[in-house]
């Protein structure tokens, strides 16, 4: 079940912040295998002054445009999986969107899976007894 928080500026039209919501999940399903329904976003549009980013960062110059991706997720996956999903959610944007490459920028925590409750109190991944 990854919980995925996506950050924008209010500079983007109306249906964009979306978009990019089914762009990761899409992803999600096709590349790191997640399967169907488990779409979990919290999607946030901020003002101009409460997007904090430096002119450049590792020789990318970044505008504000910018996007942040995080996705909390269980634990396990590959490099090269998490290489593939990071490029295709940037070629989806750019493609889809027109979203600038360098305003692209995507952060994944894993974590155990007795670390997640889907309701109830309960701890749905616990191994059982």
């Amino acid at each position: 079940m990854p919980f995925v928080r996506i950050d924008l500026g209010k500079q983007y039209p109306d249906g964009v912040a979306q978009q990019v919501g089914d762009i990761v999940y899409q992803a999600m399903i096709h590349h790191i295998n997640v399967p169907p329904d488990d779409k979990f976003q919290v999607i946030t549009k901020h003002d101009a002054d409460e997007l904090v980013i430096p002119k450049s960062y590792l020789g990318i110059e970044y505008s504000p445009g910018i996007i942040f991706i995080q996705v909390t997720l269980n634990e396990g996956r590959s490099t090269e999986l998490k290489k593939k999903f990071y490029k295709v959610i940037c070629d989806g944007l750019v493609e889809k969107l027109q979203i600038r490459p360098e305003d692209i920028v995507i952060n994944l925590v894993e974590v155990n899976k007795e670390n997640w409750s889907f309701g109830h109190g309960e701890m749905q991944y616990a191994p059982k007894n």
